[in-house]
């Protein structure tokens, strides 16, 4: 895997990183219900209307673009430096994934990871 690291903590990037881990087992709650899945974007994405789902979502992935932007940023990156961030993320965040999490491969499809 590719080690990106953050070469400032900003004000803005410390508040997402503490914002993520504060809805951390919520957002977990909701995947073990299938509720919530890991998209191959690097962002979660709801699967089952549920408006408290939703909210955290909404929230999680607006973090989530902070740190890949700053990721991307402070790497010197590019163009180009935003999707391989986000590629990076997505392989990282679904091989955390527990069994039973909804995980999109790369085509597209909707899976449970085994």
């Amino acid at each position: 895997a590719v080690d990106y690291n953050f070469k400032k903590m900003t004000p803005e990037i410390n508040q997402a990183l503490k914002n993520r881990q504060a809805r951390y087992y919520q957002l977990q709650s909701f995947k073990r219900e299938g509720a919530i899945g890991e998209n191959n974007k690097g962002y979660v994405t709801v699967l089952k209307d549920n408006a408290t789902a939703s909210t955290l979502v909404s929230a999680e992935n607006r973090d989530r673009r902070i740190v890949y932007e700053a990721l991307a940023e402070q790497n010197a990156l590019g163009s180009t430096g935003l999707l391989k961030v986000q590629k990076a993320f997505a392989e990282v965040q679904q091989e955390k994934a527990a069994a039973g999490d909804m995980v999109q491969s790369p085509d597209g499809n909707w899976n449970k990871k085994s």
